[in-house]
C-alpha cells in the first residue's frame, strides 16, 4: 500500500465505508423484495427459461432440433434483489472483527478475495437479467454467460495474486479476463441484432428501459477494468491501492443500484 499519492483513505475509514455500503445494499434489497412480491406489475413481470434438444425422426432417420420447452420462469423483480443481498452480505462480512483483520492484511498486499468472489456471483446475476431482456433465454446460453462472467471476475483475483510474485506487472490474467468478459456482451448484441433483422420495427417496440439498462450497465461495467489499470499503472491517487478499493466499492453500488431501479421502473410502465 502506498500513501505517497496523498490519499487519506485508512483501514478504519474503509471499515465504516463497507458498513455503510452493507446497509445501503440491504435496505434496497429488502425494499425490492417486498415490492416484487406485493406490486402486481412487478410480481407478474417474469421471463421464461427454455431449452432446446435433439430428437430423432424415425421416418426420415435423422436428428432434428426439437421445439423449445419452457422449464420455468424467473420473476425479475424478486431476482433483482438477489445481487443486492449478495453485495450486502459481502460488505457485512468484511466489517466483522476477525474477517476485517484478514481483509486488511490482504489489502496491504494488493488483494481483495471478497471483492472478486462476490462479483463472480452478483455480476453474473446482473448480466443474466440483461441478457434475458434481450432474448437470451435458453438455459445453455445462460449457463455459458454465467460461466464466462464468473471466470472474468476470478481472473481479476488471479491478476492480483499473480502479481505478488512479479517484478513487473504481468497483464496476462487481465487480458484473458477482458476477452472472457466481452463474450457475454457479444451474445447480447447478437440477440439484439438478430431480432432487429428478423422483425422490422422491433427496435421501436422495445421498451425504453431495456436500452437504458444496456447502456448504463455497459458503461459502468467497463469502468471496473479502467479502475484496475489505474491501480496497476499507479496513476495519481491510484498509487494508493486503497483508493482503487474505494473506487470498486462505489462503482459496485452505483452499477447495482441503477440496474435494480431501472428494471423496477420498467416493470411499472403500462404494458
Amino acid at each position: 500500500m502506498n500513501q505517497e499519492s496523498g490519499s487519506k483513505i485508512t483501514f478504519p475509514y474503509l471499515r465504516k465505508f463497507n458498513g455503510a455500503m452493507a446497509i445501503l445494499h440491504f435496505v434496497q434489497a429488502i425494499l425490492m423484495l417486498i415490492l416484487g412480491l406485493v406490486i402486481t406489475n412487478i410480481k407478474n413481470f417474469t421471463l421464461p427459461v427454455n431449452y432446446y434438444f435433439l430428437s430423432f425422426n424415425v421416418e426420415k432417420m435423422k436428428l432434428f432440433l426439437d421445439t423449445e420447452t419452457t422449464i420455468g420462469s424467473i420473476p425479475i423483480g424478486v431476482f433483482v434483489s438477489i445481487f443486492l443481498f449478495m453485495s450486502a452480505i459481502a460488505h457485512f462480512l468484511v466489517v466483522l472483527p476477525k474477517v476485517n483483520e484478514f481483509y486488511n492484511s490482504r489489502l496491504k498486499m494488493g488483494i481483495n478475495y471478497f471483492r472478486w468472489f462476490e462479483y463472480a456471483l452478483s455480476s453474473s446475476v446482473m448480466i443474466v437479467i440483461i441478457s434475458m431482456l434481450f432474448g437470451a433465454r435458453d438455459i445453455a446460453t445462460i449457463v455459458a454467460i454465467v460461466g464466462l462472467n464468473a471466470t472474468m471476475n476470478l481472473l481479476g483475483l488471479m491478476m492480483e495474486i499473480h502479481n505478488q510474485t512479479t517484478k513487473k506487472t504481468n497483464w496476462s490474467a487481465f487480458i484473458i479476463g477482458c476477452i472472457s468478459g466481452a463474450i457475454p456482451w457479444v451474445v447480447i448484441l447478437l440477440y439484439f441484432l438478430g431480432s432487429a433483422v428478423k422483425t422490422p420495427g422491433v427496435l421501436e417496440q422495445t421498451p425504453w428501459f431495456v436500452f437504458a439498462i444496456f447502456g448504463t450497465y455497459f458503461v459502468l461495467f467497463n469502468l471496473f477494468p479502467v479502475n484496475m489499470v489505474l491501480q496497476y499503472k499507479k496513476i495519481g491517487r491510484w498509487k494508493d491501492y486503497l483508493y482503487g478499493e474505494r473506487g470498486y466499492i462505489i462503482l459496485s453500488l452505483v452499477a447495482k443500484s441503477l440496474l435494480a431501479w431501472l428494471v423496477f421502473a420498467g416493470t411499472l410502465q403500462p404494458a
